[in-house]
């Protein structure tokens, strides 16, 4: 199964989802990446600070979503409140499942915030994956 976490820069939210995954769920049938609608490379050095306090690496530059990224992927996760479910509409019939996480983005240098909202997606993502066993 293959699983994408999308927010809008790829360089917080879907990327701490993705650490999450990676993980805690090493080694499973699941192949996961992240990606952003319109990626930054603003506040990542922040943001990988802060994630590796609590326990995860985030890895690389933010890479942008493609639409080879949306048709092989079985489950999309949107994990991120600005960025539009309608923009998958015209992929309906070629993606799979799509989810939707409407998690509020924070500045980056603010690590207290890059952290609780981290705690709240690492909750989401061991919910998920309780759904997909």
């Amino acid at each position: 199964m293959k699983i994408i976490f999308i927010c809008k820069h790829n360089v917080f939210r879907s990327r701490v989802a993705e650490a999450v995954f990676k993980k805690h769920y090493k080694g499973k049938k699941w192949k996961v990446k992240s990606r952003g609608t319109f990626p930054l490379n603003n506040g990542l050095k922040n943001t990988i600070n802060a994630v590796k306090e609590i326990g995860y690496n985030i890895k690389g530059n933010p890479k942008g979503m493609t639409y080879e990224d949306i048709i092989t992927s079985d489950l999309i996760v949107i994990v991120a409140d600005d960025v539009p479910k309608k923009l998958f509409d015209k992929y309906k019939k070629q993606m799979g499942k799509l989810i939707v996480w409407k998690i509020p983005d924070t500045k980056q240098s603010d690590t207290g915030s890059i952290q609780k909202i981290s705690r709240d997606i690492e909750k989401r993502v061991k919910g998920l994956v309780k759904t997909l066993k």
